[in-house]
């Protein structure tokens, strides 16, 4: 913590001790209906193809959030899962997953290369360095390449002000966590800067064994080498440890005796992500850039969800894991951006090349289950104890050289006055050079596939406008998934390890129409969207009785629904209503799971796919008060409804509905907050699964009962 605190503090000094001279024109009230991750560069709402949603620096700062689904769930057609202490899984067009059908970027650049997906990266990231976050949903592999399908997530940092800015806060609750922040930056002459650091921790909450610390520190460097060429530094630097509780059964769920079935559990990473951009404009109608980039991550695991345990198969023992995922990622991308008087034309192109060397390795952990009473068959776990550490048995054990090429490029033009068209293109090669140290085989992956979009905006009046799409997704496997022994081989079987080196990519064909809708001089908007979205070899995650995983990458899936959201500012300004949510439903076409004739479970045609709510929304009422200058408070639902547990389709969660409410107030700079999330207590669990045989168990992730935040938060701004 006082790594991070000191150099803040002291760049706050230096910050206030300056005397500006220039003023700023900025007006960010402008900025809402622009975007630039649909389209690679600012682009009006209007004349993007695209269902597209923008989380405000407002929005941000007012929701306080001690996580990034507090505030990413805002969005429509977004769900957040909360796996605790900032882990998490998310559903945009597809259901509750953790499969690399989404892209986390960060200032428009991957968090993570190409084939080393994490659900959880968004933990790595600084709360208190986000401007805004844009949310494109449904497939944009045409300009980002593989993973961008369900939805790509763009987390835009601040940049520095152009007066001289610091902030100082504190927040807590009564479970234990506490966060200390610190930002600041200036402008002086032709050197811009902004640093913001975090330092959280989390000690004896509601959960046992759900201890976690977390340390960011983020810093950028504008240098105006003239008044048409930029150079921009940005490093963020992240180091996160927690207890990993995982699961409870349901009579602990229903109880509330939130009992960690493991004290070894945890997740650690240590990340470095630092990226050197040039941007030069040509002319009012031509600008590119260039950017090199570095990556540095180590993440370490002995996994609550690795733990492998039959309730009927030598029900006293069960077995886990120890891992270690470590990469390394140089490389760089140029874009050039076009405009012409000709039809209003834009061309956006560019090329990225990526390595990324990696290596895993994951070894067993032999335990003993103690068993709750209960019929046996039926009986849970109350904890476990681990009884030899085996790394002299490993379950992967391997080096890859990740080499990514891509180019891509896409046209905007209007056709006639009020239609705009849009078509892009991308091509990706992903080449894994590996060494499989548990079969001693050594060869190359090849992954390459050209992907496109193409689509319309027609604005036909000033309050409305309509888009329709058409574009193509593609996630080739996690090379984690290719290089895991299959169930039942290596290790302590007796068996030769088997691979899944026969998994293919994952590709989807997306349909969409949308628009947009303004009224009353723009204080009442709505937007919404109608998808229709086909996949073929989706990879599937089988869930056997040990919990244990197969994975499968053959047949068919659907994914269609209805996105929507709404805004509404009434009373002068002073009540704000905003509103949002998804109908969706998620299907199995055509999937085979088995390739033996005695297995009972021969395929999953026709059924839902697990952890697929057909609905999900998120609405919030502000208040402002005239009469209470810079007090706000708000009311927010958030409603997730029914979805089955397991792939089978025999039992089903009944979902929930939770309060969330939020007042804060400034005076001189010094503001001070409260938030009230889970308002009335309620019982739930932000996910539920089981295994596909009659006898299992549901696994519940427990959510936190009503937690009381509050913060004080000192602004300072010196006016230029």
């Amino acid at each position: 913590m006082k790594k991070i605190l000191f150099p803040l503090l002291l760049m706050g000094q230096i910050a206030v001790a300056q005397k500006a001279t220039t003023k700023d024109s900025t007006k960010t009230e402008t900025l809402e209906n622009i975007f630039i991750t649909a389209n690679r560069s600012a682009t009006l709402r209007k004349e993007t193809p695209s269902a597209v949603s923008k989380l405000t620096a407002k929005i941000i700062n007012e929701t306080k959030a001690i996580a990034a689904y507090e505030i990413i769930n805002k969005t429509p057609g977004v769900l957040m899962v909360n796996l605790g202490n900032e882990q998490h899984m998310i559903a945009i067009r597809q259901p509750m997953t953790t499969n690399a059908y989404y892209l986390y970027l960060e200032d428009g650049l991957p968090i993570r290369p190409m084939g080393i997906f994490n659900h959880n990266a968004l933990l790595e990231i600084n709360q208190f360095n986000l401007q805004n976050i844009e949310v494109v949903k449904g497939p944009v592999s045409s300009l980002y390449g593989s993973e961008a399908v369900g939805g790509t997530i763009n987390l835009i940092s601040i940049k520095p002000p152009v007066n001289t800015e610091f902030k100082f806060g504190i927040q807590a609750d009564q479970w234990g966590y506490k966060r200390i922040q610190v930002a600041g930056g200036a402008t002086i002459g032709k050197i811009g800067f902004h640093m913001a650091g975090i330092s959280s921790l989390q000690e004896n909450g509601w959960m046992t064994y759900s201890d976690y610390k977390k340390d960011n520190l983020n810093a950028r460097i504008d240098y105006n080498i003239n008044n048409k060429t930029r150079l921009i530094s940005n490093t963020m630097w992240g180091k996160y440890y927690s207890d990993m509780s995982g699961t409870v059964n349901e009579e602990s769920f229903y109880n509330r005796t939130y009992k960690s079935t493991t004290d070894f559990t945890y997740r650690k990473s240590d990340a470095l992500r630092t990226r050197l951009t040039l941007e030069h404009d040509w002319n009012k109608n031509a600008n590119s850039y260039i950017t090199a980039y570095y990556r540095d991550n180590k993440l370490g695991q002995n996994p609550s969800y690795g733990i492998k345990w039959s309730p009927t198969v030598n029900p006293t023992a069960a077995t886990g894991e120890v891992n270690s995922n470590n990469f390394k990622s140089y490389g760089a991308i140029g874009q050039h951006t076009q405009k012409f008087e000709f039809l209003n034309t834009k061309i956006v192109g560019g090329a990225l090349y990526d390595y990324s060397p990696v290596n895993y390795w994951a070894y067993l952990l032999e335990m003993n289950a103690n068993l709750n009473p209960g019929t046996p068959g039926k009986q849970t776990v109350d904890y476990y104890e681990i009884t030899a550490e085996r790394p002299d048995v490993k379950l992967s054990d391997y080096t890859a050289d990740i080499f990514n090429k891509a180019a891509y490029a896409q046209l905007s033009f209007n056709l006639i006055e009020k239609v705009v068209v849009t078509a892009g293109a991308r091509y990706d090669n992903l080449k894994v050079n590996y060494n499989n140290a548990l079969d001693n085989s050594a060869g190359t992956k090849t992954y390459d596939k050209p992907t496109f979009k193409v689509g319309g905006n027609y604005n036909p009046f000033e309050s409305a406008g309509f888009y329709a799409n058409y574009a193509q997704g593609f996630a080739p496997p996690g090379i984690t998934s290719i290089f895991r022994a299959k169930p039942g081989t290596g290790g302590t079987t007796g068996k030769p390890a088997e691979f899944y080196y026969n998994l293919e990519p994952a590709t989807f064909d997306n349909y969409e129409i949308g628009g947009w809708l303004s009224f009353l001089k723009g204080k009442l908007n709505f937007d919404y969207a109608f998808y229709y979205m086909e996949g073929k070899n989706e990879l599937l995650n089988v869930r056997l009785p040990d919990n244990s995983t197969d994975y499968r990458s053959v047949g068919k899936t659907r994914h269609k629904g209805v996105e929507f959201g709404g805004n509404y500012k009434l009373i002068s300004d002073q009540l704000n209503i905003r509103f949002g949510g998804t109908v969706a439903e998620h299907t199995f076409i055509d999937f085979k799971v088995s390739d033996k004739p005695t297995d009972a479970l021969q395929d999953l045609n026709g059924k839902e796919m697990p952890q697929a709510p057909r609905w999900s929304g998120n609405s919030e009422i502000s208040y402002y008060p005239n009469w209470f200058p810079k007090f706000r408070t708000s009311f927010e639902w958030q409603s997730v409804g029914n979805y089955y547990q397991d792939q089978i389709n025999t039992v089903k969660y009944a979902g929930y509905d939770i309060f969330n409410f939020r007042l804060g107030y400034e005076w001189k700079g010094i503001e001070i907050y409260g938030n009230i999330i889970n308002l009335t207590d309620k019982i739930y669990a932000s996910q539920v699964s089981r295994t596909n045989t009659a006898n299992s168990q549901p696994a519940y992730y427990a959510a936190a009962p009503r937690t009381f935040l509050i913060g004080l938060q000192y602004n300072f701004s010196l006016k230029k």
